[in-house]
């Protein structure tokens, strides 16, 4: 099923037979953001890994999985989930969008905006009101993109290092000591 097209790009929600595509084009993402603190220690196991988490997201009730597809093949990528927020400010529920990537081949063709599009349409049956997603920073080219379709920066994500420490005792226990 075509959810959404635009210049020569047709966007359909993914499904289970189309696992194999979903952990290449995931993985390619990762690949392609090695650099970033987040995502420079892919694991050696991660497209195993992959196939189980895909898979599980692929059938999802609350998610979807759009490709973009040319006449290429699939050329895109999108991730769309039913969000929960805090219970303390609205909106109560959102779309949360996550590994979106196009092949570089098919960049600056209408394949993220027609992807962004179909997760929107897919937001609105759901009556959700909002789209959040986080982006890498320090990508010119990406926040270019991300601004140019609608979204703005509204918080920054910040990473910092926890040194390894003994485990604490559990609460209520003193640790033994030798004398």
């Amino acid at each position: 099923m075509t959810v959404s097209a635009r210049r020569g790009v047709r966007v359909r929600a993914a499904g289970p037979a189309d696992l194999s595509l979903v952990v290449e084009l995931r993985l390619a993402l990762l690949r392609e953001h090695g650099k970033s603190p987040l995502y420079a220690r892919l694991r050696l196991d991660a497209p195993d890994r992959a196939r189980r988490l895909f898979a599980a997201q692929l059938t999802s009730p609350t998610e979807r999985i759009f490709l973009a597809e040319d006449e290429r093949g699939v050329v895109g990528i999108i991730r769309c989930v039913e969000s929960i927020g805090s219970p303390l400010v609205d909106p109560q529920r959102y779309g949360y969008v996550s590994s979106a990537y196009v092949r570089p081949e098919a960049r600056r063709q209408g394949a993220l905006r027609a992807l962004v599009d179909a997760a929107r349409g897919w937001c609105a049956e759901r009556g959700l009101e909002e789209m959040r997603l986080h982006s890498v920073a320090g990508d010119p080219a990406s926040n270019a993109a991300w601004d140019a379709l609608g979204f703005t920066v509204v918080e920054q994500m910040r990473l910092a290092p926890v040194e390894a420490r003994a485990p604490a005792p559990p609460a209520g226990r003193t640790p033994r000591t030798r004398s």
